[in-house]
């Protein structure tokens, strides 16, 4: 079953369900979606986030950046919740690369769990989070949800690695170079790895469930997580988890 979502006008779109996770558990389909803005998507890419079952938008862009793309339409039917990660004028730190991830989470914690807080209680249906390109804001809040689900670094890694290939439509229709060429270039500069990189991110998050009460963490793993389907003899069935229907 293929994560990658085609919702028209969106690019970096995916479904953080069908990943194996702790105790015998599988990421929910259609729980969490994380994608580019959806500011550009046109009414048909509306209706497949609808058919898609999403009913709660947490943007986590600053104010201002709302002006630089598309028209910024929401559906009467969506909620919205506004939940930015940085201060008006605040700079990415390490230029939106991935060794962004580990510096913000230790200097910023408690603005990664104000949007665990969001997501743990947001109204039924489906959620989706996303910044501008949905690559580094979005990357990182992805990072931590599948962590705290229990989904294991190598498909924790993988996630976050597929938005290259997925960006890369998106700035060619927007006529600028593609981003990845310059964000290796600036990884090759100070000698390490996306791989490197977000795995530190990882080796991170200790500690930041501290800034999460209890019950929105449990809330999150339920919101996020569901039993492994049980094959005869007791033991877990392998494959995906199920969309809803």
């Amino acid at each position: 079953m293929d994560r990658d979502l085609a919702w028209d006008g969106c690019h970096n779109v995916r479904d953080l369900g069908g990943l194996p996770a702790a105790g015998e558990r599988r990421t929910r389909w259609g729980a969490v979606v994380r994608s580019d803005t959806p500011d550009r998507l046109t009414e048909a890419g509306w209706a497949a986030a609808a058919a898609h079952g999403v009913r709660t938008i947490v943007d986590l862009r600053t104010p201002g950046e709302h002006r630089a793309a598309g028209q910024g339409h929401r559906p009467p039917w969506m909620t919205v919740i506004d939940v930015p990660l940085h201060e008006p004028g605040e700079p990415h730190e390490h230029g939106g690369t991935p060794l962004y991830l580990r510096a913000f989470l230790e200097r910023h914690p408690d603005r990664c769990a104000r949007v665990l807080r969001e997501v743990a209680q947001a109204p039924p249906g489906g959620v989706l989070v996303h910044c501008v390109a949905g690559r580094d804001r979005t990357g990182l809040i992805a990072l931590v949800l599948l962590t705290l689900a229990g989904v294991g670094a190598p498909d924790i890694l993988a996630d976050y690695e597929r938005s290259t290939a997925r960006l890369r439509p998106l700035y060619a229709a927007l006529g600028q170079p593609d981003d990845d060429l310059r964000v290796q270039a600036y990884l090759a500069r100070t000698g390490t790895t996306a791989r490197e990189a977000v795995l530190a991110a990882l080796d991170g998050l200790h500690g930041l469930d501290a800034y999460v009460s209890a019950a929105d963490l449990a809330a999150l793993r339920e919101r996020l997580t569901a039993s492994e389907p049980r094959a005869e003899g007791g033991r877990a069935a392998n494959g995906g988890g199920r969309r809803p229907g």
